[in-house]
This record gives structure tokens, sequence and C-alpha cells, in this order.
């Protein structure tokens, strides 16, 4: 037995995480990029995340020793279950990615993006154009397959073109995958728009593991609606956690008793230091600029929130940012 089967081998028996152990329904945090960086996977950990992904990474960028793209793969060991999603459209890349992902990364679970619409990603064939070019597709997983021991899952749309996930999964079925995320709008909605219950449900019908159904999921009645209309085994939550990470926590308080707390805004002050706090220590000052974004999104729904947003995107340091927000804090409670 050579060297890297025998890894293979060990770091199969040492690596516990499989998707079915997971508690249903599953709240995962979905990949967003530019958004689900360590920080903010650390604070949905907490916040009652049953598992996180981190941002896309290209495995493009990978190959080619991009030390940007590398940077992406740092992680705590705070974050667990942690899922790292790739895209790109090169098996060749996608090969080398996989085998650097279980070698040197280690993370619990590899996950293949076919879902993205964004101009860059697709015009390279990657994402959402990778969906609908099912060949490829095959190509794709099988290299992934061919070089990880960790669990396989992807995310796709539930339509590209006339490409329908239900498509997509007859095309690799006989590739083994543990996870299927479907985002519930087809690529020409974009962002936007209602999400597709029924193409969700017969994805859930057909796929043989875990499905998350994605997309439009902002509160914790809309979580339950759609788990319960679409019969998947968990939900992958993305927009609906800027600014609130607690929507795990309410989402199962409002699965067991049927309602929900709010929290105050003395709760979410802890939050946001708590996150600005693990920005400045990884990034630095670039960290703080990067953390402005989600300030606003925090603060979004309290009262004089226009006023409070305009001070906190002047903060370059997280003193500044804690020094407004308790000065805040006696107004709001």
């Amino acid at each position: 037995m050579n060297f890297v089967v025998l890894y293979n081998t060990i770091m199969t028996k040492i690596n516990k995480f499989a998707w079915e152990n997971l508690p249903q329904p599953i709240l995962a945090l979905a990949p967003m990029a530019g958004v689900t960086d360590s920080p903010f996977r650390q604070v949905c950990l907490e916040a009652g995340a049953d598992v996180v992904y981190s941002e896309m990474i290209s495995v493009t960028g990978l190959f080619h020793h991009s030390p940007k793209t590398e940077r992406l793969f740092k992680f705590t060991s705070r974050e667990h279950p942690l899922i790292i999603q790739v895209f790109g459209a090169v098996p060749e890349h996608f090969a080398y990615a996989a085998k650097y992902i279980t070698e040197q990364v280690r993370p619990d679970g590899i996950d293949i993006n076919f879902g993205c619409p964004v101009r860059d990603v697709i015009k390279t064939g990657a994402g959402s154009y990778l969906m609908k070019n099912l060949a490829l597709a095959q190509e794709v997983l099988a290299a992934v397959r061919e070089n990880t021991t960790l669990p396989v899952s992807v995310k796709t749309r539930t339509q590209v073109g006339e490409v329908t996930v239900l498509d997509f999964l007859d095309a690799v079925k006989n590739v083994p995958l543990q996870a299927l995320m479907v985002h519930g709008r087809s690529f020409s909605q974009k962002f936007s728009g209602a999400i597709n219950i029924e193409l969700i449900k017969e994805a859930a019908k057909k796929f043989k593991g875990i499905v998350l159904a994605n997309g439009n999921m902002n509160t914790p009645e809309q979580i339950q609606a759609v788990l319960s209309q679409t019969g998947c085994q968990g939900a992958g939550l993305a927009r609906g956690v800027l600014g609130k990470p607690y929507l795990f926590t309410q989402t199962r308080e409002f699965l067991s008793t049927g309602h929900y707390t709010k929290p105050r805004f003395s709760e979410v002050v802890q939050t946001i230091m708590k996150q600005a706090q693990l920005m400045q220590a990884e990034k630095g000052v670039h960290g703080i600029i990067e953390m402005r974004k989600h300030l606003g999104w925090y603060v979004h729904d309290f009262p004089g929130a226009r006023n409070l947003r305009n001070q906190l995107y002047r903060c370059s340091t997280y003193k500044e940012i804690a020094e407004i927000l308790l000065e805040n804090s006696t107004r709001f409670g």
C-alpha cells in the first residue's frame, strides 16, 4: 500500500463527519462569496448552525498557487463541521484541489458549486454554466471523487436553460454524493423571485442522500413552510442570516415551540463585537473595512438605523465600533 492510499485510509477512519448523523432538520450556513469567511462562520456556529460552508473558492486559482486563493482555506479548530465549496470548469484543476483539500486543509467535506449565476463565474464555464454541461459535470465529479476520501456534496439551481436539477441528478446518479443543496430559483431568476417548491420537492424524492432547500428563507416561518412543503432534511440559509445569525436559534426555537424570541439590541451588540474582534484579529484594518457591510445588516431594523450606519461605516478599528455601539445600547435597550 503506497503512502497516499495509506494516508487516505487513516483519514477516513479519523474523519467522523457524516451528513446523515447531523440533527434534522439540518440548519446550514450556505456559502456566500465575500461573506462566509472564518469570523462569520464562527459566529453562526455559536448561534446554532449545524454545519457551515466556506466562501466559494476557485480550483483554478488553487491549481496556479494563488496566495489569495490559498488564504480562503484558513479556518480554526472551532469551525466544525465545515464544508469547503469550490468552483471551476477544468477536471484536472478539481482533481488537484480535491487532493490538496483532503491532505492539507482537512475540512469535513467538499462541495462543488453548480449554481452560481454571476457573470464572471459563468463566463469561465463554471457555476450554473457547468450544471447544464452534463458531460463535463460528470468528469468534474469523477475527478473529485477519485481524489478525496471526504464526503462530497453539490449545490445546484432548480434549472439552467433546459436542464433541470432532475436532469442533473439523472446524469450524475452513479457518482457517490452525500448531500445536495438546491437553490430554489432558476438561473434566469438570479437572486430574486419565488422559489420552485415543486422542483425542490421532486429533487428531494429522487436524491438518495441529504437534501437542503435554499433560497428565499428569511424568517423561521418561511423556513418551516419550505421544509414542510418540500420534504427536505434541512435548509441552507444565506441572505436571511445577513445581520441575523440568530436566525438559526430562532428557527430551532420556532420548530420546537411555535414561537421565537427577538434579540435585544444589547444582545445584537455582543454578536457584532464578537465578529468585529475576530475580523480585526484575522485581517487587521482590512477586516474592519470588510466588517462595515455586516454592520449595516446588523442594525438595519433598529430605529435611527441610517444615522447609526453612517457612524459605523466610518470605523476602522474594533475599538471605534465598540464605542459607538455601547453609546447606543442605552437608547435601544
